[in-house]
């Protein structure tokens, strides 16, 4: 595992790793599933996973050369969408993912087909950018697990997502081909979650190119990144499947002692497959068969 002790200096003296993807960019804000994470995204075959971590978090050194450690202050404001456009801005054709730690990437048919053929076959249909939706996972038990992260007891919740349609901010007419997706736990406990973070999705996976720039809420300033689909036919989209909301709200003392469990009569134990979020509508195949 290649180690820089800034992003500055990687960027300045490992910038040679941007050059060909798909590239992770995984952010750790704490020392959960860390290497779960690693793992699950090395599996789907990213050609090199970036992984930015606070000094103190602990890493093994055993994942292999793929991995790449840059000490970087997560928690800092505008801290992920810095990085992301530093990146962008150092390496245009390459196609990028990021995540948190605590997140895991599936999209149609992920374990026969890597994230590889999935940016080429989005290549291919004309697309620079693979819609995901960030799907809630959370503890069964949270007296077991009072953290509310369980890889063997994670759930989800298999109905209860909606979408709205996303308004120009200048004009207020609806924008083309473009929604806003809500569901999840921050639908169900939206009381402790600030309206500006309720939405669950994300241009997850994108292609760089010059002037990009990914924006707070997880859009980019180029329209047609942030829409679901091209004008012709559905596209593939992907999912996120996430325990930071989970974590977030039993973390939170303003939330943590309302909630005695996530569950309720819409949840189902999570498969950790593909097939699953296809059968509940949580991502699309598009065309790729």
């Amino acid at each position: 595992m290649l180690y820089f002790e800034s992003l500055e200096t990687f960027l300045n003296a490992g910038r040679d790793t941007l050059l060909k993807g798909p590239i992770g960019l995984i952010f750790v804000e704490d020392q959960i599933e860390v290497e779960t994470t690693i793992r699950h995204h090395l599996d789907l075959g990213f050609r090199k996973l970036v992984v930015l971590a606070m000094p103190d978090v602990t890493i093994s050194q055993g994942l292999g050369d793929r991995v790449v450690r840059v000490d970087y202050d997560v928690k800092a404001d505008r801290a992920v969408c810095d990085a992301v456009n530093s990146v962008i801005r150092v390496s245009p054709g390459t196609w990028f993912y990021y995540c948190y730690n605590a997140e895991y990437l599936f999209y149609p048919f992920c374990e026969h087909r890597s994230v590889g053929e999935m940016t080429v076959f989005s290549t291919e249909e004309r697309r620079e950018s693979i819609l995901t939706y960030v799907i809630d996972l959370y503890a069964g038990d949270l007296w077991e697990h009072p953290n509310a992260v369980s890889i063997d007891d994670a759930h989800l919740d298999k109905s209860g997502y909606y979408a709205l349609a996303r308004a120009n901010p200048e004009t207020n007419h609806p924008e083309e081909r473009q929604l806003n997706f809500f569901g999840g736990l921050r639908w169900r406990f939206e009381e402790h979650v600030p309206q500006a973070r309720r939405r669950i999705d994300r241009i997850g996976l994108f292609k760089a190119k010059p002037g990009l720039e990914l924006r707070p809420d997880h859009t980019f300033n180029e329209p047609e990144y942030n829409t679901y689909s091209c004008p012709w036919h559905n596209n593939l989209t992907a999912s996120i499947c996430s325990f930071r909301t989970a974590k977030a709200l039993k973390r939170n003392p303003g939330s943590t002692f309302d909630i005695e469990t996530f569950r309720w009569h819409n949840s189902a134990p999570f498969d950790w497959h593909s097939q699953q979020l296809l059968d509940l509508g949580l991502m699309e195949p598009g065309q790729w068969f």
